[in-house]
């Protein structure tokens, strides 16, 4: 393969990388402006560079792979990242009305890095190109995390989020390191033919399950998300918007593409009374623990930002049903999920940074008579708040079908993993207690004495009004993307 062949692979990445560049250049020369123009000049600079990447990857699909898996692109991956980049639009244009920093450039910038991190983590079927791509979008995160210099939390969430990442790192690369002791080699395709008919080995027992939990810290799921509540709370709220929605999709497709390809013929079981060793038991305890851990610690949050933390983790639980099938509909499932699950929270963060900006309250006192005072954004929350909770005909409704029936269809014989989607569907009417209570403060809640209307941009207004039309949409038509998904991952070989 020529270098032109490759540029022409990764020029996706390579145009959103020129867009962070221009943003960077851009915001230089207006250093004596207002913040929030430089925002808007610098937000649609990378907006248009993610917009040209997108039309690249739709009018000139490129199909092909570099050497050793570097670097696969097909109709999946492709979709993936077209995934990630809306989802970066939607972050910019979310930022665009922030003023917690002065360094617009440079944090417009660390945003489309993390993007490209993730694209080419999406895109990758080798283990180091794995690691690499992990540690850009990681890096740049928690510097995203720690941009707001006046709020002394926004330091402490970077900090905790970069020890526990490190921490990931290591398990996730000494995992790998057994992995292409044994194997050797570091292309899934490759480890997975390698070590196909020797038998679970006790150091691949080993590097599978701390490549798991690498895996499952970058993910936020239980026992490995202590980093996740106050880094949600404590990040300015485009960053953790960020966080929530684009590193997750990427996260959990990279997470069941080293699973079902690297660690395909080393399943095992994780059936009811037909527990077998592999990597599908482990991943349902985490499964389970995440469902139960998140649910439960949700009720009793008063911050917005905790609840939707610890709402990440129980969807963490909920999306990893969609691995346990090891098939092609397990993973179109979670990929529908993943997408639509992004979408539903950018929105509700993108709402929390509306009325933070307008109260300085994130607590569910702060939306008390909120419908009142902003009537748009508080529907767009209402709509949020019920896809989240599963409730049709949302978005959040069909993905969390989808998952729960790949799980009982394929996940193991006789019905196996029954036990777990009565767990997750028992956890899914606990979560509706907790989304209510916000839907509660919105609509039933007086206001403040003296509160008056509460000031929000039209840019925000439409920003979130799409959102919340995307929800309702892919709710609505589910297969809109999900037979785009299913005849991609088809062709992926999956």
């Amino acid at each position: 393969m020529s270098y032109l062949d490759l540029l022409k692979l990764a020029l996706p990445e390579t145009i959103v990388l020129l867009g962070a560049l221009a943003a960077l250049v851009a915001d230089s020369t207006m250093r004596g402006l207002a913040v929030r123009f430089r925002f808007l000049i610098g937000g649609m600079i990378a907006a248009v560079g993610c917009a040209a990447a997108i039309a690249w990857m739709l009018l000139a699909p490129g199909i092909g792979s570099a050497p050793g898996g570097m670097l696969a692109v097909d109709p999946l991956t492709q979709l993936v990242q077209i995934a990630l980049l809306v989802l970066t639009i939607f972050t910019v244009l979310i930022s665009m009305e922030s003023d917690f920093t002065e360094h617009v450039g440079e944090y417009l910038a660390l945003i489309l890095l993390a993007t490209v991190g993730m694209m080419f983590l999406v895109g990758s079927e080798d283990l180091l190109m794995v690691f690499i791509s992990l540690e850009l979008t990681s890096l740049s995160l928690y510097i995203l995390t720690a941009f707001d210099k006046r709020n002394i939390r926004s330091a402490e969430a970077a900090l905790k989020y970069f020890l526990f990442g490190g921490m990931s790192a290591a398990f996730t690369l000494f995992g790998f390191s057994l992995i292409y002791g044994l194997s050797g080699s570091t292309n899934l395709r490759e480890i997975a033919a390698s070590l196909a008919g020797k038998g679970l080995d006790p150091l691949l027992i080993v590097g599978l399950v701390m490549a798991v939990i690498g895996f499952a810290f970058k993910v936020a799921a239980a026992p490995f998300h202590l980093w996740a509540p106050d880094a949600y709370q404590g990040a300015p709220a485009p960053s953790a918007a960020f966080i929530a929605s684009g590193s997750k999709v990427a996260g959990f497709f990279i997470f069941a593409k080293v699973l079902m390809l690297g660690f395909a013929g080393a399943e095992g079981s994780g059936a009811w009374r037909d527990y077998a060793p592999g990597w599908t038991p482990v991943v349902a305890a985490i499964a389970a623990l995440s469902m139960l851990l998140g649910n439960l610690a949700s009720i009793v949050q008063s911050s917005v930002r905790r609840l939707l933390a610890y709402s990440a983790i129980a969807h963490a639980g909920y999306m990893l049903l969609g691995v346990m099938p090891h098939n092609g509909e397990g993973l179109a499932a979670l990929i529908y999920y993943a997408v639509t699950y992004a979408l539903t929270t950018l929105g509700a963060f993108g709402v929390v940074a509306a009325v933070e900006r307008g109260t300085g309250d994130e607590t569910l006192a702060g939306f008390a008579g909120m419908s009142r005072r902003a009537p748009v954004i508080s529907f767009c929350m209402l709509i949020f708040m019920l896809s989240l909770a599963g409730i049709p005909p949302l978005a959040g409704f069909f993905g969390k079908f989808y998952v729960f029936a790949a799980a009982l269809k394929g996940g193991a014989p006789d019905l196996g993993l029954l036990w777990l989607v009565i767990l997750a569907v028992g956890m899914s009417a606990v979560s509706l207690y907790y989304y209510l209570n916000v839907v509660k403060q919105l609509y039933v809640a007086d206001p403040p004495v003296g509160s008056g209307p509460l000031q929000v941009t039209i840019l925000s207004q439409i920003t979130l009004v799409l959102l919340a039309a995307g929800v309702v949409v892919l709710g609505c038509a589910p297969t809109l993307i999900l037979n785009l998904i299913q005849d991609a991952v088809q062709f992926a070989r999956f």
